[in-house]
């Protein structure tokens, strides 16, 4: 079966850090592009970050540019995400997805992929920022 787990999610201080993993199973990432959203109370769904096939592009929501990084691990099937000085404001459920990105060359996009653009997608991982 074609699956996404994310992991890592949690309780964490202000100021603190996790990393989240994104799992692939019943595919190969090799050809996917990665992207993670979130969802916090009462809002709508956010693109956080991304990381394109291949070529390993990234791009990041402003909210989150200096403190989050996305990087892969396509041997693995995983995808992670490191958060650093969490605020509040970070507080969430996490969802990574995944979706066909097609050759660098024929790319036109200068911004994360929506979320429409993405086939699949994991359960979420909560991630609650409090002291």
């Amino acid at each position: 079966q074609v699956q996404l787990v994310e992991s890592g999610g949690g309780l964490v201080q202000p100021g603190g850090s996790l990393r989240l993993s994104c799992t692939a199973s019943g595919f190969s990432l090799d050809y996917y592009a990665l992207g993670w959203f979130r969802q916090a109370p009462g809002k709508e769904r956010e693109g956080v970050s991304c990381i394109t096939s291949i070529d390993h592009k990234t791009y990041y929501a402003d909210s989150v540019k200096g403190r989050f990084t996305i990087s892969r691990d396509d041997a693995n099937s995983t995808g992670y995400l490191q958060m650093n000085n969490l605020n509040a404001d970070d507080t969430a459920v996490y969802y990574c997805a995944a979706t066909i990105d097609g050759p660098p060359l024929y790319r036109t996009m200068s911004t994360m992929y929506p979320a429409s653009a993405y086939d699949y997608w994991g359960q979420g991982t909560r991630v609650t920022v409090s002291s």
